[in-house]
């Protein structure tokens, strides 16, 4: 009977631990329950998510095309539709059974492929599939008669699907989209080709990444920098570098500001854009500026921006890499991330970092009435220097860079009520060429307009001291993903842009969903180890590729003396010396090589040891508890 006892308890307690743990895994499935350790918790729905599931009153079903059974799809596609997946189960779980996911399976000739096409989500084709069958990694989201799609997924922007998949969602609960009117002296809206360019089969400049992106989310309307009046039903006007400006246009703006607008306005001290689009140095050299700004407003609010200076600040230098191969740090070209974003605000919340290249500085103390709260700022070393000095490129500015000792603001936002900065009614209008013909008595009829004084609402102003960093070729890069091209992100501009106009529009909930990381989390202290092995390396290996490039130089002049003049017969001593320096140079080279060994072997030593003890380190973890809870059990029974 004890020998059967001996047995029968261990394997009854490994068949009840067995039924827990499958009692547990099919209960958990059907309840969905998740713990999110992970650092930025990357797997759990952002608030600004939650708060689009709450206010759901309709269903909202989303249509999850997959081309799970097709062995052509690439290894990475697969790893992010699982994470995709498991996005979407955390939508259908947190919409309180307003969000229906439907997952389907686009095999070649199917209803679900045919699905697909009808819904704008577009198959992607393979070049190892010999076949011409196309894969399928979209979505599409329709409630009602509404309906949009992401037509493909693309793991470059991984760090927007959840912002992608909420605004699709958002975009087709409230079809009525706002209105933000764009004001621009750049092609921000894309340009038409003329006729010259037809005639040489040139076509005309699409738009900008990010009004292609409002554009999906907005309705996106030109208002020209003549203009007399913004439409009444504008939500959001954002001035894009507004060269040029008339002052009708900046009594505009004055006036839809005092009857409680809202505004984001781009200004710039240089645009590298501008001068690219108007030749450049050689415009320069003719006098041209490339400056735009609002000064009639601003002074008027209590403000002053740098139109004529440019902000250097040697922390937020960024290494550029020139033509000719070197790399310069360009102290007018900011990086800024860190401390000098406001994260206790919404919008510096949102943004991790930004490339401002060329950026002015916003100075003054606002009038009573309004509130400035800084967004953007440099380091208190920042200093201004003239815009000019652009054309003498890095050095230029290092030249005439003098520290400030004092922080600079580089983007800004005022709310309040707004002071008129036309007191005396709208300015006269500028003299025309031709005669105005004598108004009518049916014309003289008509009602004088009345124009604003004071203002009637708060307002709110988005103010930034650059217009460049909104230019596709700074914040990001185009490229080809299978047959379809894709835009990823290299900072957060286009973040800050879009979400300053989703935050005045209204919509912060998809604004707080962009300041997701990415799933891919770097091995922070591995990289810094592998870095401390490369430092330790790093100047010997420096001092021997100097010296093998010096003998090697002086080989060269050598041997081009002798073959200068063949007739010539070179001396002992000068054949003595090409021969030391023949064996100086494979001296050298034999140790640059035996340090980059030896720095190969420190690092592949280092990852092996963290990968055992990735490996071995739980496992001994869980022995020595097993242990320590078996010694005290024995203990208790002895001392019993």
């Amino acid at each position: 009977m004890k020998k059967v006892e001996t047995w029968l308890f261990p394997v009854a307690g490994v068949v009840a631990v067995l039924v827990i743990l499958i009692a547990v895994n099919v209960l958990g499935s059907f309840l969905k329950v998740r713990s999110d350790l992970t650092q930025n918790k990357i797997y759990t729905l952002s608030p600004g998510t939650k708060r689009i599931l709450d206010k759901l009153d309709t269903p909202v079903e989303i249509r999850f095309y997959y081309s799970k059974d097709n062995s052509s799809m690439p290894v990475p596609l697969r790893t992010y539709a699982q994470e995709v997946e498991d996005l979407l189960s955390e939508y259908q779980q947190a919409g309180h059974g307003k969000i229906q996911v439907v997952k389907l399976d686009p095999k070649p000739d199917s209803d679900a492929e045919d699905s697909a096409r009808l819904d704008g989500v577009q198959g992607q084709t393979v070049a190892a599939n010999l076949t011409g069958d196309k894969i399928y990694l979209g979505l599409a989201v329709s409630c009602l008669d509404t309906k949009t799609a992401i037509p493909f997924l693309s793991p470059d922007r991984e760090t927007l699907l959840e912002y992608d998949i909420s605004r699709a969602i958002s975009s087709v609960v409230n079809p009525k989209k706002a209105v933000i009117g764009v004001m621009s002296d750049l092609p921000v809206l894309g340009r038409a080709a003329n006729p010259m360019m037809m005639m040489q089969r040139q076509r005309g400049s699409d738009p900008w990444v990010f009004v292609q992106e409002l554009k999906e989310n907005y309705t996106v309307r030109e208002v020209p920098l003549t203009a007399d009046k913004i439409d009444d039903d504008i939500s959001v006007l954002l001035v894009d570098y507004p060269k040029g400006i008339t002052e009708s246009a900046q009594f505009a703006i004055d006036q839809f500001m005092l009857r409680g607008g809202k505004m984001v306005a781009l200004l710039d001290p240089f645009s590298f854009v501008d001068s690219q689009l108007s030749g450049g140095q050689q415009a320069m050299m003719r006098g041209e500026t490339y400056s735009a700004n609002l000064d009639k407003l601003l002074k008027a609010w209590g403000l002053e921006f740098t139109a004529d200076k440019i902000v250097a600040d040697p922390n937020l230098a960024t290494k550029i890499q020139r033509q000719t191969g070197s790399v310069d740090s360009d102290m007018t070209v900011l990086s800024v991330n860190g401390d000098t974003i406001n994260k206790s605000d919404p919008l510096g919340a949102s943004t991790t970092d930004l490339l401002l290249p060329f950026a002015g500085a916003f100075k003054g103390t606002p009038i009573s009435g309004l509130k400035q709260e800084t967004l953007v700022s440099t380091t208190p070393q920042a200093g201004l220097i003239d815009a000019s000095t652009v054309m003498l490129g890095s050095e230029g500015a290092r030249k005439f860079y003098k520290p400030g000792n004092t922080p600079l603001a580089l983007a800004v936002r005022l709310t309040g009520k707004f002071k008129t900065a036309f007191p005396d009614g709208k300015p006269a209008a500028a003299a025309s060429p031709t005669p105005t013909p004598a108004a009518s008595p049916a014309a003289s009829a008509t009602p004088t307009p009345t124009y604003l004084k004071e203002a009637t609402k708060e307002g709110v102003a988005v103010l930034i001291g650059d217009s460049d960093f909104a230019f596709d070729q700074i914040a990001g890069r185009q490229q080809q993903m299978l047959n379809q091209v894709v835009f990823t992100p290299n900072n957060g501009n286009l973040n800050l842009i879009e979400s300053s106009v989703e935050l005045l529009a209204g919509d912060s909930n998809l604004m707080s969903i962009r300041s997701r990381t990415s799933a891919n989390r770097p091995f922070v202290l591995v990289d810094r180890m592998e870095a401390a092995a490369q430092d330790k390396y790093q100047s010997k290996i420096d001092e021997l590729e100097t010296s093998l490039t010096q003998a090697r130089q002086k080989l060269s002049e050598l041997q081009s003396a002798k073959q200068a003049d063949q007739k010539s017969v070179l001396s002992p001593e000068q054949q003595a010396e090409i021969k030391k320096f023949q064996e100086n140079e494979a001296q050298i080279d034999k140790q640059l090589k035996q340090v980059r060994k030896e720095l190969r072997q420190e690092i592949d030593s280092l990852q092996n040891w963290l990968k055992w003890l990735n490996i071995a380190l739980m496992p001994l973890v869980v022995t020595c508890i097993g242990l320590g809870l078996a010694f005290f059990k024995k203990r208790s029974r002895a001392a019993r």
